[in-house]
């Protein structure tokens, strides 16, 4: 049986507006269970790169039923941080026959 990984996922919540009245949010971690993580397909790779400008590393399938917010998030697995890319891809989840639904990228985050 293919079984996921755990990630911690940081949910934002606008906190308050800077000096310059742009928007402040804090972080709060999320545990999100089952999460498969892949290597970028080469061609992924260089679209996200022409498309937004960051090299992707993995892609992370969201197991079906997940709610949370994934588009510009910072997330944690491997030991490592990570920030998502783009909207990502979303499918019919019953015409999808496993237990994944949605597939986003992520780049290293420093």
């Amino acid at each position: 049986m293919i079984r996921g990984i755990t990630v911690t996922l940081y949910e934002r919540t606008e906190s308050g507006t800077d000096a310059f009245g742009a928007p402040e949010y804090t972080e709060t971690p999320v545990t999100v269970e089952n999460v498969l993580v892949t290597p970028v397909r080469a061609e992924d790779a260089a679209n996200a790169l022409a498309l937004h400008g960051k090299h992707t590393v993995y892609t992370l399938c969201i197991p079906k039923g997940d709610t949370h917010t994934w588009t510009e998030r910072r997330v944690e697995f491997l030991g490592e941080s990570w920030r998502t890319v783009g909207t990502g891809r979303e499918y019919i989840e019953r015409m999808v026959p496993l237990g994944w639904n949605r597939q986003i990228e992520v780049e290293r985050y420093e």
